[in-house]
C-alpha cells in the first residue's frame, strides 16, 4: 500500500489578507516539498454537514456561510478572515480527513496526509478562530468512531500552539484521547497541564527555547506512554511544524529531522495498535523553507510505514 496525499486546489483560493503568516504560499511550499515522492494523490471532496455536526453546533456552519464575502475579505476575528473561497476551502478540509480515514480504514491506503488549508485546530465549538473554521482532525476522530464503528481514536498534536479548540471537542468524549505538546505561553492561552478533559486529554506545555533533547524525552517518557495505554484502534496526528527553530510565530527550537522522529514512533504505536492506520492532518508552520523540510520528512517516514 502507499501513502494518500490528500488536497484540492479550492485550498488556493482561501486567500488571507496582505502579510498574513497563514497564506496561499503554504499550500505551495508543502507541495512543492511532495512534489517527486511516489504517493497516492487524491482530490478531497467537500464535507457533508451531517459530519461538521458531530463536533459543532448548525448555528456554527451558518455563521460560517454567512460571514463568507462576495469580495474583499470579511474578519471574524484580529487573526481568522475569509475571502470569497474560503467557504469552500473549509469545506474541503473537512471532507479531506473523513476521505482520509475512510481510505486508511478501508485499507485502501496505508496511510494519509491531509495537506489542505486553512488548518482546524483552534476552532471551537462554536467559535472560528486562530486562522480554523472547522476542527477537521477532531470532526475526523468523532466519524471514525461513529461511522467505523471503532472504540478508542488518540490525537496527537505536536504543533506549537496549543489545539483548544480540538481539545474543546473532544474533551467529553472518553473514546478519544487527546495528547498536546506546545509552547506556553503562547497563543490562545490554553493546554495547562491540569485541563484534563474526562481523564483523557494529556497537555504538555513546554517552555520557549525547548529544543530537540527535551521534546524528545517528553514524548518518550510522557506522551508516547499514555498513547501506548491507551490502545487506539486509529491514530490521527494534528501536525504543526511551527515548533521549527525557523518558525517566526514561536520561540521553539525543534529540527527538521525531529518531526520525522516523532513520525516514526507514532507510527511504531501505531504498528503495535492499530494496524499501522495514520492519518496527519496539515496544521501550522509559517516559515516556507522550514514548512516544506518538515511536511517533507514527516510524509516521508509515513511513505517508509505504509506497508
Amino acid at each position: 500500500m502507499t501513502t494518500a496525499l490528500i488536497t484540492h486546489p479550492d485550498c488556493y483560493d482561501h486567500v488571507t489578507p496582505p502579510g498574513h503568516p497563514e497564506q496561499v504560499a503554504r499550500l505551495d511550499a508543502v507541495l512543492g516539498a511532495l512534489e517527486g515522492m511516489e504517493l497516492q494523490r487524491v482530490k478531497a471532496p467537500l464535507g457533508a454537514e451531517d459530519d461538521i455536526l458531530r463536533c459543532h453546533p448548525q448555528g456554527h456552519i451558518n455563521g460560517v456561510r454567512a460571514a463568507a464575502p462576495d469580495e474583499g475579505w470579511r474578519s471574524l476575528d484580529a487573526d481568522t478572515h475569509m475571502s470569497p473561497g474560503s467557504l469552500a476551502a473549509a469545506f474541503r478540509g473537512v471532507g479531506g480527513i473523513v476521505r482520509a480515514v475512510d481510505m486508511v480504514m478501508a485499507g485502501d491506503a496505508g496511510n494519509a496526509f491531509v495537506a489542505m488549508r486553512p488548518p482546524g485546530h483552534h476552532a471551537e465549538h462554536e467559535t472560528a478562530m486562530g486562522f480554523c473554521f472547522f476542527g477537521n482532525v477532531a470532526i475526523g476522530a468523532k466519524y471514525a468512531l461513529d461511522h467505523h464503528g471503532l472504540d478508542r481514536v488518540a490525537i496527537v498534536d505536536f504543533d506549537v500552539h496549543h489545539g483548544n479548540g480540538t481539545q474543546d471537542l473532544v474533551e467529553e468524549d472518553p473514546r478519544i484521547l487527546f495528547c498536546s505538546t506546545h509552547q506556553s505561553p503562547l497563543y490562545p492561552g490554553t493546554g495547562a497541564a491540569h485541563e484534563t478533559g474526562v481523564g483523557n486529554v494529556l497537555n504538555v506545555p513546554l517552555p520557549g527555547g525547548t529544543g530537540s533533547k527535551a521534546f524528545r524525552e517528553v514524548m518518550e517518557r510522557v506522551v508516547l506512554p499514555r498513547i501506548d495505554a491507551f490502545s487506539p484502534q486509529l491514530l490521527l496526528i494534528s501536525a504543526g511544524f511551527d515548533a521549527h527553530e525557523a518558525d517566526p510565530l514561536a520561540g521553539m527550537n525543534l529540527t527538521t529531522a525531529d518531526f520525522g522522529w516523532v513520525t516514526e514512533r507514532l507510527c511504531d504505536l501505531a504498528d503495535e495498535h492499530c494496524k499501522g492506520r495514520v492519518v496527519s492532518s496539515l496544521e501550522g508552520g509559517y516559515d516556507l523553507e522550514a514548512l516544506g523540510a518538515a511536511a517533507a520528512a514527516h510524509v516521508t517516514v509515513l511513505k517508509e510505514r505504509a506497508t
